[in-house]
């Protein structure tokens, strides 16, 4: 007995039902069979023979049997529906990132004009000379704090680091 391994990916495995012919096969050798005692009951003259009935099940028969043959290991038929799913897919995929669809409105942010370094130190320098001497000594107390000098960054895959940066004396 000759065994083989069949791989894991392999999920359309047909099984030979009579000879070399699969299920597929035989159901396509016997619709034309069924049809065309069908065709013989209900067609005029009833349950009499005539040459267009022949000649449909003939036809009919031919047909089934072109479907049935075997080409790369695929009937003809499923070569078939594999070309119509090809054919009747849309011909043009359109996919618009920047489409309004299912985002929410957020109204716009003005953009502040940025400023030098200069610019913000003497705005700082101003601010602290505004406020009076207990709100100063207060205001250096927390910035010398090494705990409330805590520093916070964001790594590129969404984790954070927490330092606490050396007091410069």
């Amino acid at each position: 007995m000759k065994v083989t391994v069949v791989p894991a990916q392999v999920t359309t495995v047909e099984d030979r039902v009579a000879g070399n012919l699969s299920f597929s096969q035989l159901i396509l050798f016997a619709i034309p069979v069924f049809g065309g005692s069908l065709l013989y009951a209900i067609l005029p003259p009833f349950m009499g023979a005539s040459i267009y009935k022949i000649i449909i099940v003939s036809v009919f028969a031919l047909v089934c049997t072109i479907l049935a043959i075997r080409i790369k290991g695929k009937i003809v038929m499923l070569w078939l529906i594999v070309l119509l799913r090809y054919r009747l897919r849309p011909r043009q995929y359109i996919f618009d990132k920047n489409t309004p669809l299912s985002r929410e409105d957020y109204p716009d942010v003005p953009h502040m004009a940025e400023e030098s370094n200069e610019a913000l130190k003497e705005t700082a320098k101003q601010a602290i000379q505004l406020l009076d001497l207990s709100e100063r000594a207060y205001l250096y107390d927390v910035l010398h704090d090494p705990i409330g000098r805590l520093r916070f960054d964001i790594t590129k895959k969404g984790g954070i680091n927490v330092s606490i940066p050396e007091a410069k004396d």
